[in-house]
C-alpha cells in the first residue's frame, strides 16, 4: 500500500495536478573548500502555474517544461539575452521533461494528450514531431548517447526501468519500482544512474553499465528526496527545502550541506540541472 501511494504522489507531481506554483531558477556555482559556492540566483520562468524539469542544451540555453497560457510547452531561455521563447508551435497535448538528443539539435519531450495518451516525442523546432519509441508509455528518461535511452515507464501500479535502443527499437526491462531521477554520469561512456525504491520506501541511487547491464549501489537518498544530479563522475548534488547537499563518492559516506538558499526566499527544491561547463546550476523551487 505504501508503495502504491508513493507512486500515486509521484505521478501527481509529474503531471502537475495539485502542484504548487513551481519556478525554474538558474545561478552561478563554483567549487570551493566547503564544497560549493553559489550566487546570483535568477528566476527564468517567472510564470504562474507549472514550470519544471530544466535541461541545459548548451552553456547559454536552458529548456524546461513551462506554462503557456494553461498548457505546458517546451520553453527555451537564453541566458545572455535573458529572453524566453517556446521551442515549437503548440500541440494538442502538453510537453514535459524536454531533453536534447546528444549530437543533435532535436529536442525530445514526454507528451500527454487530452485523451490520456502519453508518449515520448521528438521535435525539430518547427511543426514536425514524431514518436521516439512507439507504444512505450515513458514517464522519465535520459540519454546515454544518441542511440541509447534509459527510462522509467508506466506499468500497472509501478514504474519499470528500461533500456532502449532507438535505432533497433529493442527494449530491455531491467528493474521494477524504479524512480524518476535518471542521468548520464559525466566523463563516462557507458555509465548512467537511476533511482530504485528500497524496502524502507526511500530511494537508492545506482550506477548502470549500459553495455553489461550490471548495476552498482552508490548511495541512499535522504527521506523524501527523489532527485539527484552529478556535478562530476564522483560528486552528487541534491536539493532539500532551501538547501543543497553534496555526496562525494570518495568522502565519508554522508550527505553534506554545501549551500543555504534561504536568503532567496525559495523552498521545496526538487529538480536540478548543471551546465556542460559546470558553471551554472538550474533548479526548481517554490517561491515563498
Amino acid at each position: 500500500m505504501k508503495k502504491s501511494f508513493a507512486l500515486l504522489l509521484l505521478f501527481i507531481g509529474y503531471f502537475g495536478i495539485a502542484q504548487e506554483n513551481t519556478e525554474v531558477y538558474i545561478m552561478n556555482i563554483n567549487a570551493s573548500y566547503s564544497g560549493l559556492e553559489v550566487y546570483n540566483l535568477q528566476n527564468i520562468s517567472e510564470n504562474t502555474g507549472y514550470d519544471n524539469q530544466p535541461f541545459f542544451i548548451d552553456n547559454n540555453n536552458v529548456v524546461f517544461a513551462g506554462n503557456n497560457e494553461g498548457q505546458t510547452d517546451i520553453s527555451v531561455y537564453n541566458i545572455p539575452s535573458e529572453e524566453k521563447s517556446f521551442f515549437h508551435s503548440p500541440t494538442k497535448g502538453g510537453e514535459y521533461s524536454p531533453v536534447q538528443i546528444p549530437n543533435s539539435k532535436k529536442i525530445t519531450a514526454v507528451r500527454l494528450d487530452p485523451d490520456g495518451k502519453q508518449r515520448l516525442y521528438t521535435y525539430d523546432g518547427n511543426s514536425s514531431n514524431e514518436e521516439t519509441i512507439p507504444n512505450l508509455q515513458i514517464a522519465y528518461y535520459a540519454f546515454n548517447n544518441e542511440q541509447t535511452l534509459l527510462a522509467s515507464v508506466l506499468a500497472q501500479n509501478e514504474l519499470n526501468l528500461i533500456l532502449a535502443n532507438l535505432q533497433t527499437q529493442k527494449v530491455d526491462t531491467l528493474k521494477y519500482n524504479a524512480g524518476r531521477s535518471l542521468h548520464k554520469v559525466p566523463n563516462t561512456k557507458r555509465t548512467m544512474s537511476y533511482t530504485f525504491l528500497n524496502e524502507d520506501d526511500n530511494y537508492d541511487i545506482y550506477q548502470l553499465n549500459t553495455e553489461t547491464l550490471e548495476s552498482y549501489f552508490v548511495a541512499e537518498l535522504p527521506i523524501g528526496i527523489q532527485d539527484h544530479i552529478w556535478l562530476s563522475e564522483s560528486k552528487l548534488l541534491i536539493g532539500s527545502g532551501n538547501k543543497l547537499f553534496l555526496y562525494d563518492l570518495f568522502g565519508n559516506g554522508e550527505w553534506q550541506e554545501v549551500a543555504n538558499l534561504s536568503e532567496y526566499n525559495i523552498t521545496n527544491i526538487t529538480r536540478l540541472a548543471v551546465s556542460p561547463d559546470g558553471k551554472k546550476l538550474a533548479l526548481v523551487a517554490v517561491p515563498k
